[in-house]
């Protein structure tokens, strides 16, 4: 389903596609196992089935593949045993570059946000090149990621709970408070997660506003 959403985005775009696809441990915390011997063995067979998707999507022309991770920080408990193993097995002899985003769930379903994650650090040891985080809605502490060595960041710095759109500026301090701890360099500038709950207006504008932040620090940097 992914290969056939990619093609049509990319007969109708120049520019870098990236596509998404959901985790196997995400996948294995959603469903009910009435089959494998336990949630760890789904898991893994997760991982295969999603690691011939990112192949397929490889192959069908997309830039970035993304592996959604929300379970990771939902039950971190059972990450720690098992979620790391399987997103690695997910991502075996990929050679694309992928992404792992982890959140706190949609804004409008998930209201309250913890001021750090409780699953972060251990995707140092992940496969994926890039790490999506959220840190608008939190305002998380983002001396953590200095435990993302080597890694680039999607720092979310649009806050996806606020139907008001932000001021450029604030995506600038958004931004501007991570860079104690990420270089410029590996930071790329994004939202806190979906937007399929904002009406298309405020998205856009966010959107905008995100862009404009983002050219607000790229001079600053470039000044310093």
């Amino acid at each position: 389903m992914e290969v056939e959403d990619l093609k049509f985005l990319k007969a109708h775009t120049t520019r870098r596609a990236k596509i998404t696809v959901p985790g196997p441990f995400t996948m294995s915390q959603q469903a009910q196992n009435d089959y494998y011997k336990s949630d760890e063995e789904a898991a893994m067979d997760y991982a295969e089935a999603v690691n011939e998707e990112i192949q397929d999507l490889f192959a069908a022309g997309a830039d970035v593949v993304q592996i959604d991770e929300p379970y990771m920080q939902a039950r971190p408990e059972k990450a720690r045993q098992y979620g790391l193993k399987a997103l690695n097995r997910a991502l075996e002899g990929i050679t694309g570059t992928t992404c792992v985003h982890i959140c706190f769930g949609y804004a409008a379903i998930i209201h309250e946000r913890p001021s750090g994650y409780s699953f972060l650090p251990e995707l140092a040891q992940c496969r994926c090149n890039q790490i999506s985080i959220e840190t608008a809605q939190a305002n998380l502490d983002c001396a953590v990621l200095r435990e993302l060595p080597g890694k680039q960041i999607l720092l979310g710095t649009i806050d996806l709970s606020d139907m008001n759109v932000e001021q450029p500026e604030a995506v600038a301090a958004r931004i501007r408070r991570a860079l104690p701890f990420v270089a410029p360099e590996h930071i790329i500038v994004s939202t806190d997660c979906g937007m399929k709950y904002l009406p298309r207006e405020v998205a856009f504008g966010k959107l905008r506003a995100l862009v404009k932040g983002a050219e607000i620090m790229r001079q600053e940097v470039q000044r310093a």
